[in-house]
């Protein structure tokens, strides 16, 4: 068994074509039903702010699988600790012997979340697409936009954040990327000329809505990974012509979809009578999910006025595959 840290882990892995289309590879593989992943293990521990993720997949033919224990201790800055950590065991899939421990700290799991977003982009966004607003301030503000520009020639990106100096700093170290980049007080005034949305807040009510997304925008929601959290308003999931999801039943449970469900329904007051929920509590829409589209080679925008949404939960066979390809490398 082999033991690599996260500084020799950042060396061997990046953001670059390579890495995309290891993440790509393995959506098209859950698209193709070549995959066991199993549900989500998750783990509250509330006396410390903390929750525990643990999740898994295996993709048929490939020779290792693994196993990702990730954390996220919420008050550890406080402590001047990183609030998020974690590793990832690598096992031989045919012996089920450990090969490896890749003790990352969560550095694999921030690249093939990026890249995620990249992908979605690429089936996604018109091809012209050029201008990007990112709702949020954080690592993955940062590192969505890195990895949109391996598919998405992008000169322009505007911000908006809840917390104005989180914003401000955000932009100081995205224009080391040679972008034009402003800063937005409001969500609305960031996204109102974008060709690609990001939302990668924590939000626990909508922040974007339908009226917020120009004709023919793309978004794509990665901040909602647990039932507590919303980034998206029904009213943009119905109006969009395509609702792409990485998996609908994560999406459901943890993603955006849980706003159709019943307990949602229950909780909220929709006397306007905007939204049209099916007598089942499932949305009013079809839903696709990104491997899919991937291995048929779907087209889901259909002209360049086309809204399309992608809710992005995180998977299992999404860290299999960056697994894979960083003990390629760092066994090169």
């Amino acid at each position: 068994m082999q033991l690599f840290n996260r500084d020799v882990i950042s060396q061997a892995v990046q953001l670059d074509h390579s890495a995309l289309e290891a993440i790509e590879n393995g959506f098209r593989a859950l698209g193709r039903g070549e995959v066991i992943q199993p549900p989500i293990l998750s783990m509250n521990i509330e006396e410390s702010n903390g929750e525990v993720d643990v999740k898994t997949a295996h993709i048929r033919g490939f020779e290792r699988f693994a196993i990702k224990v990730s954390p996220g201790f919420f008050d550890n800055p406080k402590l001047g600790l990183p609030s998020l950590n974690g590793l990832m065991m690598v096992f031989s899939a045919k012996t089920g012997l450990v090969d490896a421990v890749l003790f990352d700290e969560g550095y694999l799991t921030a690249i093939r979340t990026a890249l995620a977003g990249a992908i979605a982009a690429k089936h996604l966004s018109r091809e012209n697409s050029r201008r990007v607003a990112v709702l949020g301030a954080g690592e993955q503000a940062e590192l969505q936009v890195k990895a949109l520009q391996l598919v998405r020639d992008i000169d322009s990106l505007d911000v908006w954040a809840r917390k104005r100096d989180s914003a401000e700093a955000y932009v100081e170290r995205m224009r080391t990327l040679g972008l034009t980049v402003n800063v937005h007080d409001t969500a609305k005034a960031a996204c109102a000329h974008a060709d690609i949305i990001v939302t990668t807040t924590p939000a626990r009510t909508p922040i974007l809505t339908a009226q917020d997304v120009p004709e023919g925008a793309h978004v794509t929601a990665m901040g909602s990974d647990s039932p507590e959290k919303r980034e998206l308003d029904e009213s943009l999931m119905t109006r969009a012509d395509a609702f792409v999801c990485d998996t609908r039943a994560q999406s459901e449970a943890n993603g955006e979809l849980k706003a159709f469900s019943r307990p949602a329904r229950q909780g909220s007051d929709d006397s306007s009578g905007s939204n049209s929920f099916g007598a089942d509590g499932k949305p009013p829409f079809k839903v696709y999910e990104l491997g899919r589209i991937i291995a048929e080679g779907q087209r889901l925008r259909l002209s360049d006025a086309s809204i399309t949404v992608c809710d992005l939960t995180g998977t299992g066979v999404q860290d299999t595959a960056i697994a894979n390809f960083a003990l390629a490398r760092l066994m090169e």
